[in-house]
């Protein structure tokens, strides 16, 4: 499949690094159980177009010069697509998930078993955690959710694991059950004040709004429009943001703020309750 995507001068402010994200073809995506509001089972998916779609998305990655890895798909696991929910990754070091979930349960050894031979060191997991679904790396700072996945101990765990300050943020709203499906990291690399990330305030408890608030003052708010075909569920390389392609509001709003939107269609996954970023793992090595 031919990439179509015009990679665009970068902004002044803004300027694009290369990634290394691991991914996995959805061979065996469909929905066949509800551990989420998206979830239908009694609706029809179609996994030749889920395919079709995810592999817009790696093409995309490859034409922004990002490096792919891939985990095999394994039968009977049809959300292993979601990538995310895999691990957290920083320097090398792995920590492995623990899902909430009996149906999603068996990934987990999977995807350590990938980490332990592709050279990250493993850590194994006590608490329940969903991985890059609920923790999300801002500059030094570990911005994590709990409310309806990952539990407060996991947070306390990474913070230990890592020895980084982490922020916990609690999620009220079940369609918004992931950390990454409310807040999306535009400028992974800086963590000061002016650093921007975009987030659905609506999602999140007066306690966490206040605090991203404050840290984040310059942080784009999107409607609940955009974010419930989960537009923030993006991926950015600090300048060019892939979105979920319906998010049009969302898009007009980067292009303000000096960075590239890359909207994909990714609407057959989303049936399974996930986007751009639930595909998208980064391995930071």
């Amino acid at each position: 499949m031919t990439n179509t995507h015009t990679i665009s001068t970068p902004s002044r402010e803004h300027s694009p690094q290369p990634r290394s994200y691991l991914m996995c073809r959805p061979e065996y995506f469909t929905v066949s159980y509800r551990i989420n509001p998206w979830m239908e089972p009694a609706k029809p998916t179609d996994t030749a177009r889920a395919i079709a779609q995810w592999e817009t998305l790696y093409e995309t990655y490859i034409g922004l010069g990002h490096s792919i890895e891939l985990i095999e798909p394994l039968p009977g696991l049809p959300d292993m697509v979601y990538t995310a929910n895999g691990g957290f990754i920083i320097d090398g070091v792995a920590y492995g998930p623990s899902f909430r979930y009996p149906e999603r349960q068996p990934e987990a050894p999977a995807f350590m078993r990938w980490f332990a031979d592709n050279g990250f060191q493993v850590a194994e997991p006590v608490s329940v955690n969903e991985g890059e679904g609920d923790f999300l790396l801002v500059g030094d700072t570990i911005l994590a959710g709990t409310g309806f996945r990952s539990t407060p101990d996991s947070h306390r765990e990474i913070a230990e694991i890592f020895g980084r300050e982490v922020v916990s943020l609690t999620l009220t709203n079940a369609n918004f059950y992931h950390l990454d499906t409310a807040i999306s990291v535009l400028d992974p690399l800086t963590g000061d004040a002016d650093a921007n990330i975009a987030y659905l305030p609506g999602a999140f408890d007066e306690a966490s709004r206040a605090i991203l608030d404050e840290r984040y003052p310059n942080a784009i708010h999107v409607s609940e429009e955009d974010s419930r075909i989960l537009g923030l569920n993006s991926i950015s390389d600090g300048y060019n943001v892939v979105i979920a392609k319906r998010a049009t509001g969302f898009e007009a709003q980067l292009r303000e703020r000096g960075y590239n939107p890359i909207g994909v269609d990714l609407s057959e996954l989303l049936l399974g309750g996930g986007g751009v970023k639930c595909c998208t793992l980064e391995l930071r090595r």
